[in-house]
């Protein structure tokens, strides 16, 4: 039987979280795990523990950041539909295990259209970025340079089916160009390759890329979004490049199949008071993040959107993973 707050304990709760700026909802009595189905260390990683941080008050026995990797995050996805739908178990994770992988997996021992959505934490767009080897200043030479050597041009990516792998596609869909892909393990391998001038292009987030550009390491010509980024002002975005097209990666929690309302709800209301917070909303610019916090509605419609224009990429450029 799970004990019940003593009036002493709520009063003192509340003031906290008035303290923080953190609504008071309340909680269940065991701790909350925030699932991340990738390695710690990345953006997938750090923008959750952020946000964990602020939502401790608010769920008074804890939240843990777990790290459940493998398998595109399907390991991780898996552990959480498994869970109990109870309000204490979520998954937080970019695209993969919520929009992409069931488009690309012949099987998966989860059924990613089951999710309940809960909120999306922020967007990270891709940026077009190149070799300094390439001569090339913006994107209108780089695409006449891309037709004058169809096939030519390398272009890395963080693995097969990432969102790296998928924005390549929907630029050569959308532009009429050719490449060769090359396939890293993440980013870190494709970044020092691209630097290296072993390849040419690099669909990436701009948190990885950013200090390279302004490094002069390398040159990013555009991003991918429907309106430039603080974080790189100057570089303007592939819609203004003549390039209709848009490719952000979201950071979205979900919970398991038949969560209730009420603790989605409460989730989403405690996590969007939490990145409303000026600490937080710059922690997450320094990583290249727009914080979100977009209401369940939102969330499912924005996931649906994504999922729908990822199938269509992914069945023209006829990608598959085992």
């Amino acid at each position: 039987m799970k004990p019940s707050f003593t009036r002493r304990t709520a009063l003192m709760l509340a003031a906290a979280l008035a303290a923080t700026g953190v609504v008071a909802i309340a909680q269940p009595a065991t701790p909350v795990k925030f699932i991340v189905p990738f390695p710690a260390g990345g953006t997938a990683d750090v923008l959750p523990r952020i946000v964990a941080e602020k939502l401790r008050t608010a769920y008074p026995a804890g939240v843990l950041v777990e790290n459940k990797t493998g398998a595109g995050g399907n390991i991780g996805a898996d552990f959480v539909a498994r869970a109990d739908a109870d309000g204490t178990t979520f998954l937080v994770s970019p695209p993969g295990p919520v929009a992409i992988n069931h488009h690309l997996y012949k099987t998966l021992a989860f059924d990613p259209t089951k999710w309940v959505p809960v909120t999306v934490l922020a967007t990270v767009p891709n940026v077009l970025a190149v070799s300094n080897k390439l001569p090339v200043k913006n994107v209108a030479e780089f695409v006449a340079y891309l037709k004058a050597n169809p096939d030519k041009v390398s272009y890395a990516s963080q693995g097969n089916g990432s969102t790296s792998h998928l924005t390549a596609s929907l630029f050569m869909q959308v532009t009429g160009t050719k490449m060769i892909h090359i396939p890293y393990k993440g980013t870190a391998p494709a970044l020092v390759d691209l630097v290296g001038g072993n390849v040419g292009v690099f669909f990436d987030n701009i948190s990885s890329s950013a200090q390279f550009h302004t490094g002069n390491k390398l040159r990013i010509l555009a991003v991918a979004d429907d309106q430039r980024s603080p974080a790189l002002p100057q570089v303007p975005t592939l819609i203004e490049s003549k390039v209709p097209m848009e490719a952000v990666t979201f950071f979205s929690i979900v919970a398991p199949p038949g969560t209730p309302a009420a603790a989605v709800g409460a989730m989403q209301k405690t996590v969007a008071t939490a990145l409303a917070l000026p600490d937080v909303k710059q922690k997450f610019i320094e990583q290249g993040a727009e914080p979100r916090g977009w209401s369940p509605e939102q969330t499912g419609a924005f996931i649906k959107r994504e999922s729908d224009k990822w199938n269509k990429v992914i069945k023209s450029a006829n990608v598959t993973l085992e």
